[in-house]
């Protein structure tokens, strides 16, 4: 996979954080040298990556405090690195980083940073369309939606995707890769009509065939420190999150 992708969802606790590491891990896993880089304040990457928030991160970057090359860790993966969210997830003045990340242009430099030196960048952003998710999405080459296999899945679908059509207009160079299910349970009725309601609804070609299934593993693995891909290689998460990073690289050429 080549250049950056925002993972972006319209809502909290669909799995987004989960989404972006397991892909960016799965890509590592295909090959691929990848940077996830966390920009929600709340910094949840270190959670399932098992890192301590030291040594600075893209906050540090924006407030020219730190440089990439100090910022960027590694993982128990060769081909994966991470820049963690920096001191904002502990200072806890998420109004002032927003205006930092919206009025700066040194996150679109830090992301064409990356990409320069090899790197798949893959962003976990925080929930909604705000000034941040907009800097994101402004700086990134392409764009994933995680939605949860839900009832309100239905009414938010509408409301992420124009708002990404919007950012699409105003940054010709991005582009929407699609949306993939997650916390999907084949044996729930309700579930199994969500997913089909949202595949009438969208072109096929904008949601991803495989879901993301919910599963136990999944979440003891982000306890644990660990991404699924790594902890579980046989679970049906594992499966799907490697498939979608499958689709994802075919689809940039490479």
């Amino acid at each position: 996979m080549k250049g950056t992708l925002a993972v972006v969802s319209q809502k909290g606790g669909v799995g987004k954080t989960t989404t972006a590491i397991n892909l960016a891990a799965a890509l590592a896993k295909n090959g691929v040298r990848t940077l996830l880089a966390d920009v929600d304040p709340q910094g949840s990457v270190r959670f399932g990556l098992g890192l301590r928030n030291e040594g600075g991160g893209i906050a540090d970057y924006l407030e020219g405090t730190r440089t990439l090359p100090e910022i960027v860790r590694g993982t128990q993966l060769p081909f994966l690195r991470v820049m963690l969210a920096g001191s904002v997830a502990d200072s806890g003045d998420h109004v002032a980083y927003s205006q930092m990340v919206s009025s700066s242009p040194k996150l679109k430099e830090l992301f064409a940073l990356a990409v320069q030196r090899g790197y798949a960048v893959v962003v976990d952003t925080p929930p909604g369309l705000g000034p941040i998710v907009q800097a994101v999405l402004s700086a990134s080459d392409r764009v994933l939606v995680p939605l949860q296999a839900e009832p309100l899945s239905l009414q938010t679908t509408a409301q992420i995707l124009k708002g990404i059509r919007g950012a699409i207009e105003r940054h010709d160079t991005l582009r929407l890769e699609g949306i993939v299910l997650t916390m999907y349970e084949e044996s729930n009725e309700l579930c199994r009509k969500i997913a089909e309601r949202v595949r009438q609804q969208l072109p096929p070609e904008l949601v991803f065939p495989v879901p993301i299934p919910r599963t136990n593993a999944t979440v003891e693995a982000f306890a644990a420190g660990q991404p699924v891909v790594i902890r579980s290689p046989n679970d049906p998460a594992t499966a799907a999150y490697m498939a979608l990073a499958q689709a994802l690289t075919a689809r940039s050429g490479g």
